[in-house]
């Protein structure tokens, strides 16, 4: 513990610190905190690949030398690769989940936290069969936040690793969000014991269920439903309009008729988005129409289930493009043991250290990035050092 009390990050001891050394013998010359924290100084200045941390390692040498000690100099690009490849990911993700919530602001009630799956596209190598990994991960769309992941087992999906997930996050009084793949009974009861709210996309995974919906809604058309809540919405911007109109079904009867056994807990609410996207200055008969329909936990206000359903998307801009365009994810080539998992939780961590850096302005996520790699005043601050 005396170590862990010296360490020059409080923040990396208190997550990481329990963390199992995966190495025996001569290979301990690097204390596995110091690897950890070269590696996410470097991700946090730009690189993506155990090469560069080194690289940038080796050019920061003396002043590393200086703040962590490294008695045995700076580890080779093959240590991060091997450590990294090793570490327990279950216990990494721990540590990333008490730093994210340590430092994460009080949410507003309601808040909405979209689960949405992403794959590291070149991380497979099809020749030794082994297949690219896929990640499920949560993201708190006001605070900007990602909040936990969970890899998908090979030869699995979705539905196996989004509760391992749920079970790890705290859901009272918060909304969640997730697409069709997650529309499943168990899952919404998962959030309802959580103290949580739902709002799940309805496909044709559950046909019949989506049958009934849509015939529910079209019952709806033609009669004066007391039941039935709508909402409209304009919105301008990319060089098109999009119309938004937001029916909600929550008419006692219809819900049980809909869900007779109450195999679906807490539902309230059923949802038909009707969004129309119309290019340029094009009259709205010539736009795009799109209907998508939603099962939801919450109660039938339409403004509300409108902005949920919509604000789910941020998982889509505010995490996933960021991670393949900024952190060039989807190009990086570490294939052995555990380090792509674990690679991918240093880079959502950096991510949200990044983005609420204190002196980040209105700057890109990747000059912000830049400037850390640039400047050790800049790191120390994101990193919370004074």
């Amino acid at each position: 513990m005396a170590e862990l009390r010296s360490h020059p990050v409080p923040r990396i001891a208190a997550a990481f610190g329990d963390l199992t050394d995966p190495r025996t013998g001569p290979a301990l010359r690097h204390p596995l905190l110091d690897v950890l924290t070269i590696a996410l100084c470097a991700i946090i200045g730009g690189e993506e690949t155990w090469i560069g941390v080194k690289e940038w390692a080796g050019i920061r040498e003396e002043v590393l030398t200086a703040w962590l000690g490294l008695t045995h100099g700076i580890p080779s690009h093959d240590t991060f690769g091997r450590v990294f490849a090793r570490i327990d990911p279950i216990q990494v993700e721990a540590g990333f989940l008490r730093w994210t919530q340590d430092a994460l602001p009080d949410r507003p009630v309601a808040d909405v936290l979209a689960i949405d799956g992403k794959t590291v596209r070149r991380s497979g190598n099809a020749r030794v069969g082994q297949s690219p990994l896929h990640l499920v991960s949560a993201f708190a769309g006001a605070q900007r936040l990602v909040l936990g992941q969970e890899a998908v087992a090979d030869k699995s999906n979705e539905i196996t690793a989004i509760p391992l997930l749920l079970e790890r996050l705290v859901l009272r009084d918060q909304v969640v969000t997730i697409d069709a793949m997650g529309c499943q009974r168990s899952l919404a009861a998962q959030i309802v014991d959580q103290g949580g709210d739902y709002v799940l996309a309805l496909k044709d995974n559950q046909s019949t269920m989506l049958e009934d919906v849509i015939d529910g809604f079209a019952m709806a058309d033609r009669t004066a439903d007391p039941g039935r809540v709508t909402t409209t919405t304009i919105e301008k911007g990319h060089g098109r309009r999009e119309h938004r109109c937001c029916d909600v079904l929550a008419d006692p009867d219809f819900i049980a008729w809909l869900d007779p056994d109450r195999q679906w807990p807490g539902l309230q609410s059923v949802v038909r988005v009707t969004a129309t996207r119309i290019p340029g200055e094009a009259t709205p008969e010539s736009g795009t129409i799109a209907v998508r329909h939603y099962l939801s936990s919450l109660p039938p206000d339409a403004v509300r289930l409108n902005r949920v359903i919509r604000s789910h998307w941020a998982v889509e801009n505010g995490l996933h493009w960021v991670l393949a365009m900024t952190y060039r994810e989807d190009e990086s080539l570490v294939r052995v043991g555990y380090g792509q998992q674990n690679l991918a939780v240093l880079r959502k961590l950096t991510l949200n250290l990044v983005r609420h850096a204190p002196d980040r302005g209105k700057r890109r996520l990747a000059i912000q990035r830049k400037r850390a790699g640039w400047s050790m005043d800049v790191l120390y601050s994101i990193l919370g050092i004074s």
